[in-house]
């Protein structure tokens, strides 16, 4: 009897996950596809999309130092069946530049790099030390610059006639971190002219006879293009839309798995029913919107995780690790260190928080000193997740949140950013929300956040009307988990700038106002007392309320819904 394949969550390296007998969803089918692409290509996604495990992949698959094991990792894959002629034919080269330390500035970031660079050729060089000379490796390690190390191999290697693969994981995150941290100019130091950085990318070039780079962003290869051209970025080609992440067929298969092993209690399609809204609706290709659209990865096996241990869902479902993912947007917002642009992401962030699309000119690369720049700044939205492909308008694509998770994330900035000028006091404000909720008392939590919103000077003067109030309300809303705050939604009275949509799937709704079950709620009362339509203004509803507003309060639909 075969033993149980275990839930890969967490795991990136594909030999572990073979050794140890964790599940793995095969992608081995793009394989050949991308050796018939040109020699020298880069893609970009979003981070927990799996791009670590595809390139952990393509090293053993490559390496011909793993030759003998090929049966063993890939013998029950697609690729087994359908080897291609570079299997096990390259030496293989292989950096993460994650691990690359970044943060001392000056001279301390250069000696950084170079030590952990060296430190991975030094093993390249034990590796592959039987193909060499008997003095290779001890060569390459007495060698003290890394860049130097490479010549030396390149020049050994070609004598030879031993071809060379490189695989960057990450190739962004050294020079994105340094553009973050410490500004425009080290990063402009790194990348151009004698920069150290676009140095060892041009000897990348001319050393290996294939290069995949995987990152986030494609800011780095813009600013080093003059040095190292990709000839190809298949970060928008529909072939490869699904390489990274998990499509719904793959999802179901993975869940019927451990069903049939009797791992997974419970209906399959409820559990995917569920995860949906939280964990799908990617799109990376102009050309897939009419394709089913990708899961993320980390997410997915965080839900089928719970599921697993405890035959029910994640209390929270979004993971912990994933809440702390908001940061990117604190650095995209000041990643410049301009804040004369400032305003004007605020402005974007609340629209896409507000109404949960934008329209957006996709830029595919832009050198660092314009990441202000609407479009490119939108553009590196969608580079981070924050953003996914969902339609078009002309020759401008239609930019929305993906999900709920990513929405979570959007909210929780916008709370953090308010906090600062006017903070409410958080615990007591989720105390309201779940009166609201579970007995129908609404009126406090309201006049909560009209006080806060009228003391909240700093936030109104920078507002643009009505964006700026629905960021406002939606931010602190979105603290109930039991109701998912959906964007303006089109109704059959027209549209409504709220729509508190209850949130079914973890909630159970009773026609009774009490329960002992913590996760049901009690007829939904506040939808009762609010209207089953909408009301005929934002405005009109808090007058009836009798709460004071703002004078120059938005004209628009509150919420509806019974």
């Amino acid at each position: 009897m075969n033993r149980l394949k275990g839930i890969p969550y967490g795991i990136s390296d594909f030999n572990r996950l073979r050794n140890d007998n964790f599940y793995f969803v095969d992608k081995t089918i793009y394989l050949p596809l991308i050796e018939r692409m040109p020699s020298y290509l880069s893609l970009t996604r979003p981070r927990r999309f799996g791009k670590s495990l595809f390139l952990s992949m393509m090293r053993t698959y490559y390496d011909l130092l793993q030759r003998d094991n090929f049966d063993r990792y890939f013998g029950d894959l697609w690729i087994g069946a359908h080897p291609t002629d570079q299997r096990n034919h390259y030496q293989v080269l292989y950096f993460d530049f994650s691990k690359a330390g970044c943060s001392v500035p000056g001279d301390g970031m250069m000696a950084s790099f170079n030590e952990y660079s060296s430190l991975v050729i030094n093993q390249f060089a034990d590796d592959y030390a039987s193909f060499y000379d008997p003095d290779f490796k001890s060569t390459v390690e007495s060698i003290s610059s890394a860049k130097a190390k490479l010549s030396y191999i390149e020049l050994k290697a070609k004598a030879k006639g031993y071809p060379l693969y490189l695989i960057i994981d990450e190739y962004d995150n050294f020079t994105n971190v340094i553009l973050s941290e410490h500004g425009q100019k080290m990063f402009h130091d790194l990348t151009h002219a004698s920069g150290f950085y676009r140095e060892y990318f041009k000897q990348y070039k001319g050393m290996f006879d294939r290069i995949f780079l995987m990152g986030v962003s494609p800011v780095t290869l813009d600013d080093l293009s003059s040095g190292y051209n990709i000839d190809w970025n298949i970060s928008t080609d529909s072939r490869f839309n699904a390489m990274m992440g998990f499509s719904e067929t793959e999802v179901r298969e993975m869940f019927r798995y451990y069903q049939e092993n009797d791992a997974l209690p419970g209906d399959i399609e409820a559990m995917i029913a569920e995860m949906k809204p939280w964990y799908d609706n990617y799109c990376f290709a102009r050309m897939s919107l009419g394709d089913d659209r990708v899961f993320n990865c980390d997410m997915t096996l965080y839900y089928l995780r719970s599921q697993f241990d405890f035959h029910r869902s994640p209390e929270e479902m979004v993971d912990k690790n994933i809440r702390t993912d908001y940061s990117k947007l604190k650095m995209l917002a000041r990643i410049d260190h301009d804040s004369a642009h400032e305003g004007s992401r605020m402005s974007t962030i609340e629209e896409i928080a507000t109404k949960g699309e934008i329209l957006v000119n996709l830029h595919t690369s832009f050198p660092a000193e314009r990441v202000a720049d609407v479009d490119n700044f939108r553009s590196l939205l969608y580079y981070y997740g924050l953003l996914t492909m969902c339609g078009t308008r002309g020759d401008r694509l239609r930019m929305c949140i993906p999900n709920h998770c990513v929405r979570e994330q959007y909210f929780g900035f916008l709370r953090e950013y308010y906090q600062q000028a006017h903070p409410l006091d958080l615990s007591r404000l989720k105390d309201q929300i779940d009166d609201l909720a579970y007995d129908g008392v609404w009126k406090p939590f309201f006049e909560s956040i009209a006080c806060a919103y009228r003391e909240n000077s700093s936030v109104r003067d920078g507002m643009e009307g009505e964006r700026n109030l629905q960021g406002f309300l939606k931010a602190y809303l979105a603290l109930a988990s039991y109701y998912l705050v959906e964007p303006e939604l089109e109704m059959n009275y027209g549209y409504c700038d709220f729509f508190l949509l209850p949130d079914k799937q973890r909630y159970r709704t009773l026609s009774t106002a009490t329960s002992s079950n913590s996760n049901t709620l009690p007829a939904l009362l506040p939808m009762r007392n609010l209207q089953c339509k909408p009301t005929k203004g934002i405005a009109n509803f808090f007058n009836t309320a009798k709460i004071k507003w703002p004078d120059n309060w938005c004209r628009g639909r509150l919420f509806t819904g019974c």
